[in-house]
C-alpha cells in the first residue's frame, strides 16, 4: 500500500471509529463530557484505576473516590492511609500511591492543572506513555497514540500480522500505526476511545469470538478476510507462576476487636493492613503462627483455606482464628473495632478474612 492509500485507508478508518463510538459507547461514570472536552482530572483517575483492572471493578470504585477526593487539591491533600482504603478491592496498589503522588505534583509544579503535553504528563509518577496519551487525547484533544492490549488486538487483526502483541519489534509498529491513526482523526481523543471500546466489546479476545458483524471496520480487515481473527495476536508466552503461601492469625477477643498489623512499606500490599500474616515458599504451621503473635499452639483452630491469583503468583492462604486469654498481650499489631477496620486499606485477601471471617461469613473456597 502506497504512503497516500495508507493515508486514506486511516482517515477512513478514523471517520468509521468515531461515528460507530457515537453509537455504541458504554455509559460509564467517568465520561462525563465528550472525549477531548473531559475533566483532565477525572481521566487521571480513571485512566489510572484503569491500568490492569477490569472495568466493572473500576466502575464501582470510580465514584466513591471522587466523592472523596473530588478536586485534585482534595487527593494531593489526603493522608495516603486515606487514599489506600478508598482505593481497596482494585488491587495493584501501587497505582494509588502514583495517583496520590501524581496529585501532589499536578498541585506543586503545574498550579493545580494536569498538564496537556506527552511529556510534560509523563513525569508524573505512574505516568507511561500510553496513559500520558489517554490523558492527552481524551482530556485536551492532543493528536497522541495510544497502545494497550485491546488497541494492539485491533491493529494486529485489521493488517492481518500475525505476531504476539508483546513482541518488541511489533510494539515498534503498533505505536507507529496507532499515531498514524490518531494524526488523521478529526478527534482523536474520540478516535482514541474508540478503538480501545472496539476492543473491549467487539474485538474481543480469544477465547471468546470476536463479533465481527457489529465491527465499523469489518469491511477494511485482513484477519477478517483471512478467517484468522482467533490465530491472531499470537498468545505471550506465560510466565511461571510462583506459590507463595500464608499463614494467617485471626485473632478476635472476647469484646470483638480483632488484631491487626500493617504491612512494610515496600515489597507485595506495600502500607496495606493485614490479620498478622507469615509468609514462605513452603506452608507454615500453627505453632509457628501462634508464636508469632505470642499465643500458645492450643488457642489456635484451623478455619479457612483459599487461594488468591495475582500476575506473577498463586498464593495459598491458611486461616487460624483464636479468641485469646483474657490477660492476653499481643507480641505484634495492634487491637481495632471491626468498624474500623473497614477505613483501612485492605488487599482482596485481607479483606476477605478481616471482614467476612469477622463477621462470622465463610472464607472457604
Amino acid at each position: 500500500m502506497t504512503k497516500s492509500h495508507e493515508a486514506t485507508s486511516d482517515r477512513d478508518a478514523a471517520r468509521k471509529l468515531q461515528a460507530w463510538l457515537g453509537r455504541n459507547a458504554r455509559d460509564l461514570p467517568w465520561r462525563t463530557a465528550p472525549a477531548g472536552t473531559r475533566d483532565p482530572y477525572i481521566v487521571l483517575v480513571s485512566e489510572t484505576m484503569l491500568q490492569q483492572t477490569q472495568v466493572s471493578r473500576v466502575r464501582e470504585r470510580f465514584e466513591p473516590f471522587m466523592r472523596r477526593f473530588p478536586k485534585v487539591e482534595a487527593l494531593a491533600a489526603a493522608d495516603e492511609r486515606d487514599v489506600l482504603a478508598e482505593w481497596s478491592g482494585m488491587g495493584y496498589y501501587r497505582r494509588a500511591r502514583n495517583l496520590h503522588g501524581a496529585a501532589k505534583m499536578v498541585v506543586a509544579e503545574f498550579g493545580g492543572r494536569v498538564p496537556r503535553t506527552v511529556a510534560e504528563l509523563r513525569r508524573l509518577p505512574g505516568v507511561g506513555r500510553y496513559t500520558a496519551g489517554a490523558i492527552a487525547s481524551i482530556a485536551f484533544g492532543e493528536p497522541a497514540a495510544i497502545v494497550d492490549g485491546n488497541v494492539a488486538r485491533v491493529l494486529l487483526r485489521l493488517h492481518g500480522r500475525d505476531a504476539a502483541s508483546d513482541d518488541k519489534s511489533v510494539q515498534v509498529w503498533l505505536w507507529e500505526r496507532a499515531g498514524a491513526l490518531v494524526e488523521s482523526a478529526s478527534r482523536p481523543g474520540a478516535l482514541n476511545e474508540a478503538i480501545m471500546e472496539l476492543g473491549a466489546t467487539v474485538c474481543v479476545p480469544p477465547p471468546a469470538a470476536p463479533r465481527c458483524e457489529r465491527c465499523p471496520l469489518r469491511e477494511m480487515c485482513v484477519a477478517r478476510a483471512d478467517g484468522t481473527q482467533l490465530d491472531i495476536p499470537r498468545a505471550k508466552a506465560r510466565a511461571k507462576q510462583r506459590i507463595m503461601h500464608c499463614a494467617v492469625a485471626l485473632v478476635v477477643r472476647a469484646d470483638g476487636a480483632v488484631l491487626v498489623e500493617q504491612r512494610p512499606g515496600t515489597g507485595m500490599w506495600a502500607g496495606l493492613w493485614q490479620a498478622p500474616t507469615l509468609e514462605g515458599a513452603e506452608a507454615v504451621s500453627p505453632g509457628e503462627v501462634a508464636a508469632a503473635v505470642g499465643l500458645a499452639a492450643r488457642h489456635l483452630r484451623p478455619d479457612a483455606g483459599f487461594e488468591h491469583m495475582t500476575t506473577h503468583r498463586r498464593v495459598v492462604f491458611r486461616v487460624w482464628r483464636a479468641q485469646p486469654p483474657v490477660a492476653f498481650t499481643p507480641t505484634r499489631g495492634l487491637w481495632m473495632k471491626a468498624e474500623s477496620i473497614q477505613r483501612l486499606g485492605l488487599a482482596t485477601p485481607q479483606r476477605r478474612i478481616l471482614l467476612e471471617g469477622v463477621a462470622g461469613g465463610t472464607l472457604w473456597s
